[in-house]
């Protein structure tokens, strides 16, 4: 069967409990046992519920005869399901600590926490630079270039400009 069919498989708003040899789906999560792209042995695609893509897909273990697939269990759904949901929990945080940056500076006696969240729109890419002081209140946020570099030094200059836009003469 092929990746295309297991995405069909897994296609639907409230899939129905199916636990086959090689097709279980449960608690969210299809796994589909499909023969391997390159024809010599088998793999394994494991898709969230109402996701478009398999969010895990790995070998998977030959049956005794040494042609087929060893059958799915409940055993070996749950570790995949956790494998996958440790997949998915690591591709999230990955993609939090790329669009989003701080760094503390201390200005004048004072602690401020400078942040940089970027925002991936597809006509206007920007990010939002903001202050919060030591307690956690919002001293000022201003929206700048997709590109901007948030450093200590950047920051800071940002903050003794009376929080002006980065890169503008005009003050706050």
């Amino acid at each position: 069967m092929s990746l295309q069919d297991a995405d069909e498989a897994a296609e639907g708003t409230t899939p129905d409990t199916i636990h086959q040899p090689g097709l279980w789906r449960d608690n969210g999560w299809t796994a589909k046992v499909l023969k391997s792209e390159e024809g010599d042995g088998w793999a394994v695609a494991m898709i969230k519920d109402g996701e478009p893509e398999p969010a895990l897909i790995g070998p998977w273990t030959m049956g005794r005869d040494k042609r087929n697939p060893k059958p799915l269990d409940t055993a070996a759904f749950n570790v995949l399901v956790k494998t996958a949901s440790e997949v998915i929990r690591r591709h999230e945080q990955h993609l939090h600590a790329i669009n989003h940056q701080n760094v503390v500076v201390e200005v004048n006696g004072e602690r401020i926490t400078v942040t940089l969240d970027l925002v991936a729109d597809e006509y206007e890419p920007h990010a939002i630079l903001a202050a919060q002081d030591a307690y956690g209140e919002p001293l000022a946020s201003v929206k700048v270039a997709a590109n901007f570099k948030l450093k200590a030094a950047s920051a800071v200059a940002w903050i003794e400009s009376d929080y002006a836009k980065p890169g503008s003469s005009r003050s706050r």
